[in-house]
């Protein structure tokens, strides 16, 4: 009888004692079937407890959290870094596609520029199981600064996160899955069903149904769903940020403080584009003029900036905004009058357009 054959068809081992290890390696009590599930088995029953757990300390700090969102007027902001990050961006796609604006920012690409997309009506959700995580906490008071409140997903209320923030939502476990305790495991399990329990109260709040859904998540393929036009998914009218040609260097970036996009358009006299000035433009600036808060910001801006027109779809900004690396994009119209402009980030938050599956 041949090898395949006896496969196909002849007599099986028991799974418990098939061997995991090669020939003559040192075997281990759990190398076969049963001690893999087994361990399996055990690393379910953990994460399950620490789920579990949350119901004994879920409190009004998570009502508070959920309607402080629902009656915000600004974005959720989500960040967090390492295994909370992961869980952070997992977090904003639920939001996003449940009818809850939200993206995520990287908090050491937040100390590099990116807290210019904060604004201060916004919320921030701050993820960090210890609630000691340096490159996380280092912006806690620029982001205060800015006016936004914190909440913070924490498993230690007494955590230098929690006495930061504005409001804390206990997400601690007893144990980790890992023999060690050292690797997330549990506690990421119990952070990401506290974002799946906001979303959804988030959801039932606003009375989001099917439709809205459906309208959020268009059938057919990535392709499909990337064709949704510019005028749809565009900022408009008094969110853009834009200052006359004439404008003094610091007047300039108030503006792009109080639209948070991290830039600002540059219009002519005619109030057509003239150029525009970024968060990228700010510290170029900063390194080559020392007076440059006494220029105009005609002086110093970017002139003749990529634009794109409404009737393009949001494929091509995102095409256009990889070939030529740029994260803000204003939408003109042939006499380049200024009708929107494009964030990056907003983009990719929208639910209609996301590209994870």
């Amino acid at each position: 009888m041949t090898k395949s054959a006896h496969r196909a068809g002849g007599p099986q081992e028991e799974p418990s004692a098939v061997p995991l290890l090669r020939k003559g390696s040192t075997e281990h009590p759990a190398a076969s079937t049963k001690g893999i599930l087994e361990i399996a088995a055990d690393v379910l029953r953990i994460e399950s407890e620490g789920i579990l757990h949350l119901l004994d300390h879920i409190s009004e700090s998570f009502a508070r959290a959920v309607l402080w969102i629902y009656e915000a007027g600004g974005r959720i902001i989500v960040t967090g870094i390492g295994k909370s990050g992961i869980v952070g961006r997992k977090i904003v796609a639920t939001l996003s596609s449940t009818g809850t604006p939200a993206l995520f920012i990287h908090p050491v690409e937040a100390m590099h520029g990116d807290l210019g997309m904060v604004r201060a009506g916004d919320i921030v959700l701050a993820l960090s199981n210890s609630g000691e995580t340096d490159e996380l906490n280092i912006i806690l008071p620029s982001l205060k600064n800015i006016g936004t409140r914190i909440i913070a997903f924490t498993g230690d209320t007494s955590s230098t996160l929690a006495q930061y923030s504005d409001l804390t939502v206990y997400t601690g476990v007893p144990r980790e899955a890992c023999p060690m305790g050292l690797v997330p495991t549990a506690s990421t399990t119990a952070m990401l069903a506290m974002g799946d329990a906001l979303a959804v109260a988030l959801l039932r709040l606003r009375n989001f149904q099917e439709r809205d859904f459906h309208r959020f998540h268009p059938g057919g393929h990535l392709g499909e769903r990337l064709q949704v036009p510019l005028r749809d998914v565009m900022l408009k009218g008094d969110e853009i940020p834009a200052v006359p040609a004439a404008t003094p260097v610091p007047a300039a970036l108030a503006e792009m403080s109080r639209k948070g996009l991290g830039a600002t358009l540059i219009l002519d006299e005619d109030k057509r584009l003239q150029g525009i000035f970024t968060d990228g433009d700010l510290r170029r600036t900063l390194n080559s003029c020392s007076n440059f808060t006494e220029k105009r910001i005609s002086e110093v801006m970017t002139p003749g900036p990529r634009t794109i027109s409404s009737h393009r779809s949001v494929a091509d900004a995102l095409e256009l905004m990889e070939r030529h690396l740029i994260t803000v994009l204003p939408v003109v119209d042939e006499n380049r009058n200024v009708e929107g402009i494009l964030h990056l980030h907003d983009l990719l938050g929208k639910g209609r357009i996301r590209f994870s599956r």
